[in-house]
């Protein structure tokens, strides 16, 4: 590691601390030329792959889209926000685990569709409809039965 002061190569750690939450390693370094000590923090970095849109344009995968998605459907149910941040962190994670470099958007529609599923079946409602694009009542009649039949199976 290059010693911010006066760039020379050599420096040795002299203390290392993992933080509380286990993400983090703060290692103390101390420059073996100038003699002054810096702290450097090691994380680990993680490249979420690309969204590849219906239309075909490739862009960023965002968290904050994916939470303004979620809190769209949920707006005005009884979800808490910790259950809402907990959808996103499982849909990150599936993203990640899946391996790619790219990824459709359709995927994460689905991975959308199954967290409002299991948070709320309303919030799980509104966001199909606009995500399947439904045309008539009879598509909402569709989803509601879905949720009548696997009520009455759980009997």
């Amino acid at each position: 590691m290059k010693c911010p002061f006066c760039h020379h190569i050599d420096t040795q750690v002299s203390d290392t601390r993992v933080s509380e939450e286990g993400d983090t390693i703060r290692r103390r370094r101390r420059c073996a030329k100038c003699d002054k000590r810096f702290t450097t923090y090691e994380r680990v970095e993680l490249i979420m792959p690309s969204v590849i849109k219906k239309n075909g344009n490739r862009t960023e995968f965002s968290s904050a889209k994916l939470q303004a998605s979620l809190m769209l459907a949920l707006r005005k149910r009884p979800v808490p926000a910790k259950a809402i941040d907990e959808a996103v962190q499982h849909i990150e994670e599936k993203v990640l685990s899946s391996g790619q470099r790219e990824i459709e958007s359709g995927f994460i529609g689905e991975l959308v569709m199954t967290e409002l599923k299991r948070l709320d079946k309303i919030a799980y409602i509104r966001f199909s409809s606009v995500y399947r694009r439904f045309e008539d009542v009879a598509e909402f009649q569709a989803v509601i039965a879905e949720f009548v039949n696997a009520s009455e199976r759980k009997k």
